[in-house]
């Protein structure tokens, strides 16, 4: 097998791997989710849920940018290729930004402490003052 071969399985590989961490952490809140709503204890418990899909979504989109990373500049970079990959790169780069201010209610680049960040979701509904 060559090594172009060999790289072109480990950035597919790598991809799987991301697209199992979406598919297994958006199974596991639905899971998780619909443990709570039948033991009665579901304050909070869409954001719950949501912040624990878009915290899989996260993990797993940046995965899948390392694997087309991998399977694009390991491989045989032409100008279409590069080009394309800048353009995916682009858009999971987008949602990672936005999933992330939905998830923290702050944007990546703002402290856990700054002023500027908004109303903080970390706190339930339940405990919230």
């Amino acid at each position: 097998m060559e090594f172009k071969e060999v790289i072109e399985w480990i950035g597919l590989a790598i991809e799987a791997v991301g697209v199992a961490i979406i598919c297994v952490g958006v199974v596991g809140a639905l899971l998780v989710g619909g443990r709570r709503v039948l033991a009665g204890t579901h304050g909070g418990l869409y954001v719950q849920v949501r912040r624990q899909v878009g915290r899989a979504i996260l993990l797993g989109l940046e995965v899948l940018v390392a694997g087309d990373i991998i399977r694009t500049v390991a491989t045989d970079p032409t100008f279409t290729s590069v080009g394309v990959l800048a353009i995916i790169v682009a858009i999971r780069t987008f949602l990672s930004f936005t999933l992330e201010m939905e998830v923290t209610g702050r944007w990546p680049w703002q402290s856990a402490g700054s002023d500027d960040a908004g109303p903080s979701r970390e706190t339930s509904p339940s405990t919230a003052s």
